[in-house]
Formats: structure tokens, C-alpha cells, sequence
């Protein structure tokens, strides 16, 4: 579907794919592929232990310059083999992204839970995707750098113009998005440990 090569950019969205949903797993922190591993090697795990004919989820991702949207694509006939969702999760609650290093057409991000919602609860929610290729996940993964660009442009805006921006400074979100390929963040990653 989106298996294209190149950069994308704020005028290619929003964009779609259509991914096999693996689930959510809690998160350590806010961003960084040492906190999506574990969860990713969880969620692959249980993937894989799946009874025989019980299969993901096929959901359409939309990443739009407001977010990424996941809503369930029903291919069968049997509609109630897992539950219908649409979901819409806020640009300004993804603090990460990545195409992970060790399955490479898994792409994972991070959701920042709202904190009035989780007191005392891990407010970091890690929610990974099997893609078509890896290079589908790669564009996925600059779909998600797009959108933060258009948004980190658009934060800009409004601190040049203080009173356009009400929110008070706790409330300003921090993300990041990793482009490296996955060999790149492997040797980071094996330096690091």
C-alpha cells in the first residue's frame, strides 16, 4: 500500500497503511528504543502463541498532521472474531516512534497516557503494528516524523505569538521519532549496553 521509498512530507498526509495490529504493553519512559523492545518482544511473543486460525487484528493507520487514527478493516466473514475499535490518539500524546531493529516491519510508538487519568498508574503505553514490508514500516515511521515536524512547526508559531498559546508550560509535550535504519540503532544500541 504505502510501500513507497523517500522522505515523506507534510503534503503527503494524511496517509494510510494497512497493518496488523499487535496490541499495547506499558512503556518505561517517554522515548528511545531501549523502551519499546521489551514491550515489541512481548507483544511478538504472545503474536506468535496465538492459537492455530486466531489472527491480529488488521486495523487502517491514518497518520494525519492531528494524530494517528487506528480503526479495525473487517476482511472475513467472521466479524466477531476480535472487537471493532477506532481509536484517535492526539499528535501531543505520541512521544515516539520507531521501525524496530529487531523486527524490522514492526513499527512501535509511544502514547503519553493523560496524566489525570493514570494517577500514580505508568502513564507510557507502548502500541506496535506488523507491516506489509519493511520498508512499509519505514514509511510509517516517516509519516510519524512528518506529522511531528508540521506540529513542532506549528508550537513555533505559537510561542512567537504568546497569546495564541494558553497552555501552561507543564503542559508543553517533548517527542521524538527515530529515523535510523535498524542496523543504525542496533550499534547504538549495543555501544550503549
Amino acid at each position: 500500500m504505502a510501500d513507497n521509498e523517500g522522505p515523506v512530507t507534510v503534503d503527503d498526509l494524511p496517509i494510510s497503511f494497512q497493518v496488523k495490529y499487535l496490541g499495547q504493553s506499558d512503556a518505561r519512559g517517554l522515548w528511545g528504543i531501549k523502551h519499546t523492545r521489551k514491550p515489541v518482544d512481548l507483544m511478538v511473543a504472545a503474536a506468535k502463541a496465538l492459537p492455530p486460525g486466531q489472527i491480529l487484528p488488521i486495523v487502517k493507520l491514518t497518520i494525519t498532521v492531528d494524530g494517528v487514527h487506528l480503526e479495525t478493516v473487517n476482511h472475513t466473514s467472521k466479524r466477531d472474531e476480535f472487537e471493532h475499535m477506532a481509536v484517535f490518539f492526539n499528535i501531543e500524546s505520541i512521544s515516539y516512534g520507531v521501525q524496530d531493529l529487531v523486527y524490522t516491519r514492526v513499527f512501535s510508538m509511544i502514547i503519553v497516557k493523560d496524566t489525570a487519568d493514570v494517577k500514580g498508574l505508568n502513564p507510557f503505553e507502548c502500541h506496535a503494528f506488523v507491516c506489509d514490508s519493511r520498508n512499509a514500516a519505514r514509511r510509517l515511521t516517516y509519516s510519524l516524523a512528518a506529522a511531528f515536524q508540521d506540529y513542532s512547526r506549528r508550537v513555533k508559531e505559537m510561542q512567537t505569538t504568546p497569546e495564541l498559546d494558553d497552555r501552561p508550560p507543564s503542559m508543553k509535550k517533548r517527542f521524538a521519532i527515530d529515523l535510523r535504519t535498524p542496523e543504525e540503532i542496533e550499534a547504538d544500541f549495543e555501544t550503549e549496553a
